[in-house]
């Protein structure tokens, strides 16, 4: 390699790395390149010694990286929101390897590998935690298109994929380093078996975790999924325009709808585009309309989406969200989802997992004068109310209980699961991702529901309201998918699964245990270099 390579070296090892993982990253079929996309940057931590140097190339990585995958984010009224998503997510990417340089460097090489592992895995936790949460490029995530290989994600979740990208980087990087000094056959003999090992044996379980499961004789439920293709910028929160978009929301599900189903469900923000207060949602004009037609159904029941406001009594305790109406009168403004039937019992559940700098302000409530600093993206503007709804749509009569994932909700696993434990036993994705175009945004959005359906082992029935509307199975297959920007109307017999697996009943405290480790691993490190400091001063 000349000296012009040479010194060069680790910036085309960093532009490589990011380039591997957008290459890998659904809805790409080269998965399989998430497996030694990380490569290049281990060998970039070896061979940079100045720590501002290193720091650049690995946020370089995760900006190409972020920045092919999710580029779309900016693809809205304000194109630098974006730039700016891209760029911080990349940022705190970094952290987590600034954490392993420093490891490495202090206490050897495989107790820096170990390192690696945990402040990322931690790093991923938090990531779906806190209010800047944007977990899309979860290392888990990358199996999405790849059901088959990750059956075994009921029991660890997109956290055990998340282990095994990191450790087979790690393997095919250090079988790399030893290659360098032995002759090519011995050296596949002694190294090569390991990542190879490793990447044969989850691929083998998966198929073993597939061919062990029973069938069930559980009843299924007919359901009935609308995709209307409303415009969200043009048509859908224009002024008067509430009836008419209702009126397609029943033409469309008259073409499916019998005596036979049981459910019928509508996309995100579907009714009152402009909100509704929810203490006279049986007088509202459209939940009639809903009523009139459920009277020749009367065993269905409709799951829509929708913008719903719950007013604050003098009496209650007003939160950091909410908004003033005539100097007097506290609110908070929501996105909801209800469930209607022909009783009176209209039950609103309130999403809880919010878009950064879309629907939340993060940490308003310590910044109170950035309130309405949310983009507006049409509709009801500003910061959503975080005040709990119910958790899911009970139906004891249909012994089928429903969590219903407003768009984003569905690319968190820990909360999808928090719900099936809570009695779900049907899930259901009402979003519109007509917001971001025709780009990668909702396909990747529509292959990350399969990881749910897996983990949890529920059929999952996703509207959308520009598409992709589908019905995917326990095992994560996508079933009568429709074509983006078309309206359509589909149906399926869908079966509520009641057993919890062991992902749903333990994966929470599994994803605990790098947070764990991370502070031990920090408290020993702190320790440590007390004690250096100490014995050189005693010298």
């Amino acid at each position: 390699m000349n000296a012009f390579l040479r010194k060069r070296f680790p910036l085309l090892l960093s532009i490589l790395s990011g380039l591997l993982m957008w290459a890998g990253w659904p809805t790409s079929p080269l998965t399989f390149l998430v497996f030694i996309g990380l490569v290049p940057l281990l060998a970039v931590t070896d061979r940079v010694k100045d720590g501002r140097t290193y720091f650049g190339l690995v946020f370089l990585a995760f900006w190409i990286w972020n920045t092919g995958t999710t580029w779309w984010v900016g693809n809205t009224t304000v194109p630098a929101s974006g730039i700016f998503a891209n760029a911080f997510n990349a940022l705190l990417m970094t952290i987590p390897w600034w954490g392993y340089k420093r490891a490495i460097a202090r206490a050897g090489r495989l107790t820096g590998y170990f390192a690696l592992v945990v402040y990322w895995l931690t790093f991923e936790y938090i990531h779906q935690q806190w209010e800047l949460s944007w977990p899309w490029l979860t290392l888990g995530n990358a199996f999405a298109m790849r059901p088959g290989w990750v059956q075994w994600y009921e029991y660890t979740g997109t956290m055990g994929g998340s282990l095994w990208v990191l450790l087979m980087n790690i393997l095919v990087y250090q079988a790399w380093r030893r290659g360098q000094h032995e002759p090519g056959w011995f050296f596949l003999w002694k190294e090569g078996w390991k990542p190879l090992l490793l990447l044969i044996l989850p691929l083998a379980a998966s198929f073993f975790v597939i061919t062990g499961e029973s069938e069930t004789s559980e009843p299924s439920k007919k359901v009935v999924i609308v995709q209307p293709n409303i415009d969200p910028y043009d048509e859908k929160f224009s002024d008067g325009a509430a009836m008419d978009q209702l009126h397609k929301f029943l033409a469309l599900t008259q073409a499916k709808i019998d005596t036979g189903t049981r459910f019928v469900i509508w996309p995100e923000t579907a009714l009152f585009p402009q909100g509704a207060w929810e203490h006279l949602l049986n007088d509202q004009p459209e939940i009639m309309a809903v009523r009139a037609f459920l009277a020749r159904y009367p065993k269905v029941k409709i799951v829509t989406g929708a913008s719903t406001f719950r007013r604050y009594l003098p009496s209650d305790e007003v939160p950091s969200t909410a908004r003033v109406l005539n100097g007097e009168i506290y609110y908070d403004a929501f996105n909801s989802s209800i469930q209607i039937d022909t009783s009176l019992n209209i039950q609103v559940y309130h999403k809880a997992k919010l878009v950064p700098g879309v629907e939340l302000t993060p940490y308003m409530r310590y910044l109170p004068f950035m309130k309405k600093l949310a983009l507006d993206m049409g509709g009801i503007s500003g910061s959503y109310g975080l005040t709990p709804g119910v958790p899911i749509f009970f139906n004891p009569d249909e012994q089928c209980n429903i969590f219903t994932a407003i768009c984003y909700e569905s690319v968190y696993g820990d909360f999808v699961a928090e719900k099936v434990r809570q009695g779900a036993n049907l899930l259901v994705v009402c979003t519109n991702d007509g917001w971001w175009g025709d780009t990668e945004g909702h396909r990747q959005h529509l292959q990350y529901a399969r990881l749910r359906a897996i983990e949890t082992r529920r059929w999952v029935a996703r509207s959308a309201n520009t598409g992709i509307s589908a019905f995917i199975s326990p095992r994560g297959e996508v079933i009568d998918a429709q074509s983006y920007w078309q309206p359509a109307v589909i149906e399926h017999a869908v079966t509520p699964y009641y057993h919890q697996t062991f992902y749903v009943k333990y994966g929470s405290l599994a994803a605990k245990a790098p947070l764990i480790f991370c502070i031990l691993l920090v408290a020993y490190t702190i320790v440590l270099r007390v004690i250096r400091k100490q014995y050189v001063e005693n010298i």
